[in-house]
């Protein structure tokens, strides 16, 4: 597939500024946790462009075959924490608010193991990621992991 339209080429300043509230969003969790909301979200919203680029990332970081494999089945795996399955949880609420509120219990577990600015951080993470989910599918982008690495270097710079 081919890109439709390339947001940086095409809105270059708005798009530098969204990666960087990506980048800094993405800087305030552990970097494990935000690989398994990115690669989740993306499951669920079908984004392949995001599905590639963050189980790329992930490996990169350490995280291991066999909890990138189960993510689309979390909670029946014995390999994540708690911590991780009250994050995975609220980004499947958050993630999936159309299909009704299911939110209320997601809340409960994420307050039990997040503080107030830790939930902020998170639910800002599970946007990015779904906003992003929304520009790569709607926009038909598919980018190499390498391509994008690069590009946010030089944006971070």
């Amino acid at each position: 597939m081919s890109a439709k339209l390339d947001p940086f080429a095409a809105a270059p300043e708005l798009m530098k500024t969204w990666l960087r509230t990506s980048i800094a969003v993405a800087s305030s969790l552990e970097p494990a946790l935000v690989g398994l909301v990115e690669i989740r979200a993306s499951q669920i919203n079908g984004c392949a462009n995001c599905i590639n680029l963050h189980t790329v990332q992930a490996r990169e970081k350490g995280e291991t075959e066999q909890r990138i494999y189960l993510l689309s089945a979390w909670r029946e795996a014995p390999c994540y924490t708690e911590r991780e399955r009250a994050a995975l949880g609220w980004t499947e609420a958050l993630t999936r608010l159309s299909e009704g509120h299911t939110q209320e219990s997601a809340y409960e577990a994420l307050a039990a193991q997040f503080t107030g600015e830790e939930r902020v951080k998170l639910t800002l993470m599970i946007n990015i990621i779904n906003g992003w989910n929304r520009i790569a599918v709607g926009l038909g982008a598919f980018a190499d992991p390498a391509t994008v690495k690069a590009t946010v270097k030089a944006v971070a710079a």
